[in-house]
């Protein structure tokens, strides 16, 4: 994974074309770039990024945010009883169980 201004771009390898292939994840548009070494891999990632706040700026439109760090989940209210019932008696919030026990996973 590569990170950029809060983005973060994955890479795969293609070793047939002998050239890496890299996307911007957590956005609703499709940001890609790509190159045949590590350095050139950088730069196309960094330029990517650039060109898509250039574009959204030039249709004056927002661009999406990189991760928020919040995300809503929905479970069954017995999960969710228990769970604020053991964040309790570890002497943690919900959020702070939650953000754990994702860690750990």
């Amino acid at each position: 994974m590569m990170t950029y201004k809060k983005y973060t771009g994955t890479v795969t390898f293609d070793d047939e074309a002998e050239i890496f292939h890299g996307e911007v994840v957590g956005l609703r548009d499709v940001v890609t770039f790509q190159g045949s070494s590590v350095s050139e891999l950088k730069k196309a990632f960094r330029d990517s990024v650039d060109d898509y706040l250039a574009f959204c700026q030039e249709r004056g439109e927002q661009p999406e945010k990189p991760v928020s760090g919040k995300f809503l989940i929905r479970i069954r209210p017995e999960l969710h009883r228990r769970l604020i019932i053991e964040a309790a008696r570890e002497g943690m919030s919900l959020n702070q169980l939650a953000e754990h026990r994702l860690e750990v996973a």
